[in-house]
């Protein structure tokens, strides 16, 4: 790549290329993006983003655009920006109704984008947003039951959100309903989890896997939703 980054985001496109954007360069937090090309096995650094983030959250749109929104500059963003890789230009939208980083962020059915709790202010956060693509607009949703920050989301095949872990010295899970926008409680994991994943599966189950209890505990365990 162009710069060393962690706590960037990468988002595969349409023509199969692979954007990755922001993160921490080690001495500051970065606004620049690399586009990868698989068949060419080639870097080209584009257009960079009108924020500098860490940590924040991207989905690829219907129209193959790529949305951006969160992170942290040294101070917690609440902007939003989409790239589009035809003009390889970088527009801002509106802004989300906290800053926040490490959100987690969910591509819904009827192709709004859910973006729930994460780090706000230093403190975690249960609020919940939905971008409006067709709009370019935001509305804050139902509040998640628990504040979670280093959580994860998954998309069930029903539609509906489940978000596990994060949640402080607690293991439970919860589903965003998203013909009520409202968040329901759906039992405990085996095990309290941070910073772990989730991956939905073929038959409709999520494997959830990994992550940590604190600083000094990780974990190699997984469990199925």
């Amino acid at each position: 790549m162009s710069a060393v980054r962690g706590a960037h985001i990468a988002v595969k496109l349409g023509n199969e290329k692979v954007l990755v954007s922001g993160g921490d360069g080690g001495s500051g937090y970065l606004n620049t993006a690399d586009l990868y090309d698989p068949i060419a096995n080639t870097w080209t650094a584009v257009s960079p983003m009108n924020f500098k983030r860490c940590d924040h959250v991207a989905s690829i749109l219907s129209n193959g655009s790529v949305f951006v929104a969160g992170g942290s500059s040294g101070t917690d963003l609440a902007t939003a920006e989409i790239y589009n890789p035809t003009t390889n230009t970088w527009t801002n939208t509106s802004s989300m109704s906290v800053a926040r980083y490490s959100p987690t962020i969910s591509v819904l059915s009827n192709g709004k984008i859910l973006v729930a709790g994460g780090n706000h202010g230093g403190s975690f956060s249960n609020v919940a947003d939905l971008y409006d693509p067709s709009t370019g607009t935001w509305a804050v949703t139902g509040s998640m039951n628990c504040a979670r920050f280093g959580h994860a989301a998954a998309v069930l095949s029903n539609g509906n959100v489940l978000v596990t872990g994060g949640c402080a010295a607690n293991s439970i899970a919860e589903i965003y309903d998203v013909s009520t926008e409202t968040w329901t409680v759906t039992g405990s994991m085996m095990s309290i989890r941070q910073y772990h994943t989730t991956s939905q599966l073929t038959n409709g189950t999520v494997l959830v896997a990994g992550g940590i209890i604190s600083t000094s505990t990780y974990l190699n365990s997984a469990e199925l939703y």
